[in-house]
């Protein structure tokens, strides 16, 4: 099974080693504007190939991308100190004006998996540039929330010093400032988060909580400040994604990807407990959230609306194709 990365910085080199130490897939294609780049990194993967799983991994121009099952898109200009994911907006939509029409006419069948930030607005611009070649918008979905949910997870499972894979919970809204931790809706074994509290003998008071939701929504700022960028957690989160896609999974993720309302605000694309499969996203659930949850996801789509709207006015979803990132010298995955 072959996987197309479009974009070979740190995350897109990163999420193809991380498939590769899964052995998601038999074949990686990466395409960069950089190839220099791209050709250093798929032989620096494929060197690590004895010691995980076969795979080829090669490098080419976008249509050596025929035949790909999913197409990673990491393409774009990276998230600077300090800068917010929608503040990338202008300088990262310019570069899908040309990435996503050439993917498409070298790989009509893919699945787009987008990664580029701000994810939620350019999953809804890649949505509607696919549209132009029949793709329909379960095809199109970006990694939104789903490393934000696996933070909130791992900071509960180390709060309360257990496996964070008997942690459910999700964060739902905008990949970013705005995003919305389900505290209503966590579970943690067989219990809801109060009652395991009680159980443990741990208390989880509000306090805790806040600095809880702080780490999970300010983990990239502190990261970035740290070492200038975040790729681990990224491409773990990326290559799972793909091994659900091409091994039919049909698991439950916080995905983005466009949806016709969301807590009252219309055609917007943000995360939502969505069912992925072999064919894309197969249904999303609106989950039961209290009052205030409700409002706080209302609030986050209209957020990311306003931005889409304020990108492309009545044209929102659509990006024309000749317009060219005099900024960008390579693509370089954001995240």
């Amino acid at each position: 099974m072959k996987v197309g990365v479009v974009g070979a910085g740190l995350v897109g080199a990163t999420s193809a080693y991380a498939m590769v130490m899964r052995g998601v897939c038999t074949e990686i294609m990466f395409v960069d504007k950089n190839t220099l780049r791209a050709e250093a990194e798929s032989e620096d993967i494929l060197h690590a190939t004895p010691f995980a799983h076969r795979a080829r991994v090669k490098f080419g121009d976008y249509q050596d991308l025929a035949g790909s099952r999913v197409v990673v898109v990491a393409a774009g200009v990276g998230q600077k100190p300090g800068e917010t994911r929608l503040q990338l907006l202008t300088r990262n939509a310019a570069v899908f004006g040309a990435v996503i029409p050439n993917i498409l006419k070298a790989a009509p069948d893919c699945i787009l998996l987008i990664v580029s930030n701000p994810v939620d607005i350019m999953t809804h611009l890649a949505a509607g540039l696919a549209s132009e070649f029949d793709v329909p918008p379960c095809r199109v979905l970006g990694s939104g929330t789903t490393l934000d949910t696996a933070r909130f997870r791992a900071l509960l499972g180390r709060y309360f010093g257990i496996d964070a894979q008997h942690v459910h919970g999700y964060v739902l809204g905008e990949h970013g400032d705005s995003e919305m931790l389900t505290w209503s809706l966590v579970s943690i074994g067989p219990m809801g988060l109060d009652e395991f509290s009680r159980a443990s003998g741990i208390k989880l008071d509000e306090n805790s909580k806040r600095v809880i939701d702080q780490n999970v929504r300010r983990a990239a700022y502190k990261i970035i400040e740290g070492k200038g960028a975040t790729y681990y957690g990224i491409g773990s989160a990326v290559a799972y994604i793909v091994e659900v896609i091409l091994n039919d999974n049909r698991t439950i993720l916080t995905l983005s990807a466009r949806t016709p309302d969301v807590a009252g605000v219309k055609d917007v694309t943000v995360s939502l407990p969505r069912l992925l499969g072999g064919a894309g996203i197969i249904s999303t659930f609106d989950p039961p959230l209290s009052a205030n949850e409700r409002s706080l996801l209302q609030k986050s789509a209209n957020i990311v609306k306003t931005a889409t709207l304020e990108l492309g006015g009545k044209y929102a979803g659509k990006l024309p194709v000749h317009i060219e990132c005099k900024e960008c010298g390579g693509f370089c995955p954001t995240e």
